[in-house]
């Protein structure tokens, strides 16, 4: 032991000799290893060889550190040159070798999550299942397809899920949700590069969740280079008012990102609510500002519905007719024991009016059905409703009479009584037959409006004929009517009013009596009459707009029936009065030209015989190059077709079916935006 100062150092040499192992230490061939106290360390001379000292069996002094192992300068020299010499022990190739061999899994791994997150927003399946542990029999749709897409390839299975490294296993919910918000975009960016500098029609709807928040669907309508026409569902955002203001600005906020403008707008198609169509301040009115030429088109068979609607809450008879049938409807339908009952007296009474003559047979007569429900969306199905009602009315009475006497529980026999006391009244007998005319004159029109193949002139048409019924039905039938529901009461032995008496309202104390009217007075004038009155009223409000005489001077361009309403003059008119931005006063003149030779050409061509629609037009001529020729021709013909189709489903359950489909693909547009 050595002193210096006041420090000592103690070699590995006298460390062996006290602990009585000298002649341990004399047969290795030590180098020096550096042992010193606490505060300082000093290495040992000529450290030439390599020490290889057994830990474990040293008994350390506290106040040593621990033995470092140390190399000699020439064995680091010879190390260093073999590792030279060795190419693939390069530190650069070790590091890359293992970065290819990571981002070749982790590019498999991404790969195969993003096709199982494209496949389930296809088919418009959950991704996420609620729960997800490794304990869960089913841990939802995106981990148990990736199970089964690892056990079809092996390749797959290595790198997915247990044996991912924990920080890249891709399955977590915010990469969902990053992964769809990619897709999103890519598809919006494919939408945008469709439009290029064409013009386009604007659809939008809106609705609320599952959660009660007010949700708007805009659709891109457009014709592509091809002559086809295009609706694209682009944006979904949640507005948080349904104000007007906040509409308009939500939907130009959508569009400028994709750099559309309203400028280019040159249509409109929203649902009949007084916020989206109002003439003043509605949505409609607020973009025709910006854009004198995006004419508001609204889909007729909606129109037609909103209409019977609104009529049907300005007459409160009305109105409680249809809660009743919904009430008789719900009380039978909801029992297959009742329905089974409801057959079985219809069996009866089928034969029962066969045996008599009352009755025609033959093939697909006297079927026996069911009590048909109104829908919300189908104005159409009210009718149904009520010609369900009307052909089982007998045995509807005797299915609610069983349960009032056999019901099983109280509430049950008390609504049955309620229903058919109110099945067994004048009233209730009166009106259902007066809507069962004005709705059997709808109905035709209802149906018509809703097909594919609409002819905008028929429909036209339709619509005028559907007045002159109603007007006619108003003049004429009223005693007919009277006469048919008094043999029906007497029939079913419902009691029936004398109509020349006074006609009492209310509880018929006098104070309540507004005017002295006679019974029949009050059945002609205030409920017959008013409900004619009133759909005639909502018919003229809802079919009379810019956009039918848009509609009238578009039908010069169809070529249905070989072109047989082509016209120079009203086509002409047609650009002038609704697109004067899109010709100037030059083009006017050779579009008129154009008209001229197109009519000799195209209309005798045989390539454009036998078209059914103007699409197909457009295409064919785009087809045979004679676009080029006919370039203003073709302009015409793309405005037009922007325009939104007047017939089809309800806008808002087509969306919102769209919605269903897509809604996990825009889930993280949801959730930035609230």
């Amino acid at each position: 032991m050595e002193r210096h100062g006041n420090k000592r150092t103690k070699t590995i040499f006298d460390f062996f000799k006290s602990s009585g192992e000298a002649s341990k230490v004399d047969n290795l061939s030590p180098s020096v290893v550096e042992a010193s106290s606490r505060e300082e360390t000093r290495p040992l001379e000529s450290p030439t060889r390599e020490v290889y000292v057994d830990y474990n069996s040293l008994e350390r002094d506290p106040g040593l550190r621990t033995p470092i192992r140390q190399y000699s300068p020439h064995r680091n020299s010879v190390q260093s040159v073999e590792n030279l010499s060795n190419v693939t022990r390069h530190i650069d190739m070790v590091i890359n070798a293992q970065t290819s061999e990571d981002v070749r899994k982790n590019r498999l791994r991404l790969k195969v999550t993003s096709e199982v997150v494209r496949w389930l927003s296809l088919q418009g399946c959950v991704v996420r299942g609620h729960r997800e542990g490794s304990t869960s029999e089913n841990r939802g749709n995106l981990i148990e397809m990736l199970k089964l897409m690892g056990r079809l390839n092996v390749n797959i299975e290595d790198v997915i899920l247990d044996n991912a490294p924990g920080n890249a296993k891709y399955t977590s919910p915010n990469i969902q949700k990053e992964i769809l918000h990619i897709m999103a975009n890519m598809v919006r960016k494919k939408i945008r590069e469709e439009i290029g500098d064409k013009k386009f029609c604007l659809l939008v709807d809106e609705a609320k969740d599952a959660g009660g928040k007010e949700e708007m669907a805009i659709v891109l309508r457009f014709v592509d280079g091809q002559g086809s026409i295009k609706e694209r569902f682009s944006i979904l955002s949640k507005s948080k008012t349904s104000s007007v203001s906040t509409l308009k600005k939500s939907v130009c906020n959508s569009l400028a990102q994709y750099n559309l403008f309203i400028d280019d707008l040159r249509g409109q198609g929203y649902d009949g609510a007084s916020n989206m169509r109002g003439a003043w301040n509605g949505l409609q009115a607020l973009f025709l500002k910006d854009c004198p030429y995006a004419y508001y088109v609204h889909c007729f068979a909606h129109r037609l519905q909103l209409a019977l609607v609104a009529a049907s809450k300005k007459e409160p008879s009305i109105w409680l007719l249809f809660s009743k049938l919904s009430s008789i409807v719900n009380l039978i339908g909801s029992s297959p024991k009742r329905l089974t009952e409801l057959q079985a007296f219809q069996a009866v009474e089928i034969a029962r009016k066969v045996a008599s003559g009352e009755r025609e047979t033959g093939k697909g007569a006297n079927q026996i059905g069911s009590l048909q429900r109104a829908g919300e969306t189908r104005w159409s199905s009210h009718f149904d409703s009520i010609c369900s009602v009307i052909d089982m009315y007998w045995a509807t009475m005797q299915v609610l009479k069983k349960m009032v006497s056999d019901g099983s529980t109280d509430d049950i026999r008390g609504e049955a009584k309620g229903v058919l006391m109110m099945m067994k009244t004048f009233d209730f007998v009166f009106m259902l037959h007066v809507m069962h005319r004005i709705m059997g004159i709808t109905d035709m029109l209802c149906r018509n409006l809703q097909e594919k193949t609409l002819d905008i002139l028929n429909a036209i048409d339709s619509i005028a004929t559907t007045k002159v019924l109603l007007l006619k039905l108003r003049n004429e039938s009223f005693d007919h009517l009277l006469m048919c529901v008094n043999s029906i009461c007497i029939e079913y032995e419902i009691e029936t009013p004398d109509m020349n008496a006074w006609y009492n309202e209310g509880t018929g104390r006098s104070c309540q009596q507004k005017s002295l009217v006679t019974v029949e007075h009050h059945y002609h004038f205030d409920m017959f009459n008013s409900v004619i009155d009133y759909q005639l009223e909502e018919l003229n409000y809802r079919f009379n707009d810019d956009a039918l005489e848009i509609l009238k001077l578009s039908c010069a361009l169809q070529p249905n029936d070989q072109f047989k309403l082509f016209d120079v003059d009203q086509i002409c008119i047609l650009a002038r009065k609704f697109y004067p931005a899109d010709f100037s006063d030059q083009e006017m003149h050779h579009l008129r030209c154009q008209l001229e030779h197109y009519e000799v050409d195209v209309l005798h061509h045989k390539c454009f015989h036998n078209l059914s629609s103007t699409s197909e037009l457009l295409q064919i001529l785009i087809r045979t190059n004679k676009s080029h020729h006919y370039n203003l021709v073709e302009r015409l013909i793309r405005l037009i077709l922007t325009l939104p189709r007047i017939h089809g489903i309800n806008r808002a359950s087509e969306h919102f079916q769209l919605l269903s489909v897509l809604r996990p693909i825009y889930e993280i547009e949801w959730k930035k935006n609230s």
